[in-house]
């Protein structure tokens, strides 16, 4: 009986490290995010602002660049404390997806990705760093 006990305290000490050793990460990346059909037809009223890409730019640096890197590859300084992925803007999959999923993502947010619909109030704004990081 003593036996059994210690092997299944073992058993249960061993099992504990395993999961321990799993990174939320892994567990996380493969959900897909839903975005509603609303969004993803959504059009962007500022995509052929081409002049305002300085403010884009200026944008991003403020509230992206800390997760997403200088280049938005996902490398920034935050992205390794984080329990999700986070997001390549040069990775092809992204560059795929619309402009107003984008905008969704962006300004609805989840897990480990804030909202910035209170941050980024003005809607020009929010465009404005949509195009940004479409053409990353």
């Amino acid at each position: 009986m003593k036996k059994q006990i210690i092997f299944i305290g073992i058993l249960l000490i061993g099992s504990i490290v395993l999961l321990s050793m799993t990174s939320k990460k892994s567990n996380l990346q493969n959900d897909p995010w839903e975005v509603p059909a609303k969004y993803q037809k959504m059009e962007n009223p500022y995509a052929k602002a081409t002049d305002d890409e300085r403010i884009g730019k200026l944008l991003f640096s403020k509230h992206c660049k800390s997760c997403h890197g200088t280049k938005g590859k996902g490398d920034g300084k935050k992205a390794e404390t984080l329990d999700t992925e986070v997001g390549d803007f040069t990775d092809a999959a992204f560059k795929n997806q619309t402009d107003g999923a984008l905008y969704y993502k962006t300004f609805f947010g989840r897990d480990d990705m804030p909202s910035f619909k209170k941050k980024i109030r003005d809607k020009e704004d929010q465009w404005l760093i949509i195009n940004y990081i479409k053409n990353l």
